[in-house]
């Protein structure tokens, strides 16, 4: 058995167009060998993930010129916008090019022709993308409300990491602008109700929504993610929903807070330093708020009818 040419460290790791290869570096018959990965006419790869949204973007860069960005869906994964689970695990590609160009036409690639939309391209993590507002404006044919405030909230709250909050990437002011300029086009409707109601410092998807679903069912708006203390001044912690005047607050507890052993542990600890000034905490699960809200709504109400309204300061 003949042994196969080694593949060049270079051309590991990325995309690149079987035409770019001069024959002496690597013969044809070895671009065709299993260790090569094939994303789409023309093109080769090698080592590239294609699971992820890095990879899938990677296989596309050799057939993307000049006057493409990514966009849409595409391009809120690599801002890593929260999605419902049907898009977020969408591996479609799409592509974004002026109305006056035409859009891509390859296999697992979905161009759209917008116009005036190159004014909007930059650069993120080495990919060509649509700024966030007109990533968001383009989300809005495409995610139910709720959804689309939550795009909204991570984009003007920025993403929570282990070393703490990132930067945002837009402000709301932005947003608004965004929505003006989109104004008579699909999504429209959906921008104009969504932008009352996006709001800063929210940590996640499932937040946005449990807000959401409280005020919709005609009770207040809980304040997010603000400091509790007590009497003394002393920091309890900071819960991600609350209503201060009631001492009621909600934690959410998605299947990490179950699996992670140290950060349930910790949801303990937290919970019994609230209890201990006197506040009552209601422990959230993602059914109560994405399948079993009714039962869910009436328990929070019987709860606040349960509370004594703090002292005004």
């Amino acid at each position: 058995m003949r042994n196969r040419t080694i593949l060049p460290v270079p051309l590991r790791g990325r995309a690149f167009l079987t035409t770019d290869v001069p024959p002496e570096t690597l013969g044809r018959g070895r671009l065709l060998a299993p260790d090569v990965q094939r994303p789409s006419r023309g093109v080769r790869a090698i080592d590239l993930d294609f699971t992820a949204i890095h990879g899938r973007c990677e296989g596309y860069l050799p057939r993307m010129p000049a006057g493409q960005a990514f966009s849409h869906v595409t391009a809120a994964q690599l801002y890593l916008i929260p999605l419902p689970p049907f898009l977020a695990g969408d591996q479609t590609i799409h592509v974004a090019v002026n109305e006056r160009r035409q859009p891509p036409r390859v296999v697992g690639v979905v161009g759209h022709a917008l116009g005036g939309i190159e004014a909007a391209f930059r650069e993120h993590h080495g990919f060509v993308v649509t700024d966030p507002v007109s990533t968001w404006c383009q989300l809005s044919t495409l995610l139910t409300l709720y959804d689309l405030i939550a795009a909204g909230d991570f984009l003007v709250s920025g993403r929570v990491t282990d070393a703490g909050r990132e930067p945002p990437l837009a402000t709301i002011a932005e947003l608004r602008a965004g929505v003006l300029r989109h104004s008579g086009r699909r999504g429209a409707k959906n921008l104009r109700e969504a932008i009352g109601r996006v709001r800063t410092g929210v940590d996640s998807r499932p937040e946005t929504w449990l807000r959401l679903i409280l005020v919709d069912d005609g009770l207040p708006e809980p304040v997010v993610n603000e400091a509790v203390f007590d009497g003394d001044g002393r920091r309890l912690g900071k819960p991600d929903l609350a209503y201060p005047w009631a001492r009621l607050l909600f934690e959410y507890e998605g299947d990490g807070h179950r699996v992670s052993k140290e950060r349930f542990r910790g949801d303990i600890t937290r919970r019994e330093t609230f209890e201990a000034d006197r506040w009552r905490v209601i422990r959230v699960v993602p059914d109560d708020v994405f399948t079993n809200r009714r039962a869910f709504l009436n328990r929070v109400r019987r709860v606040l009818a349960q509370q004594t309204p703090a002292k005004p300061q």
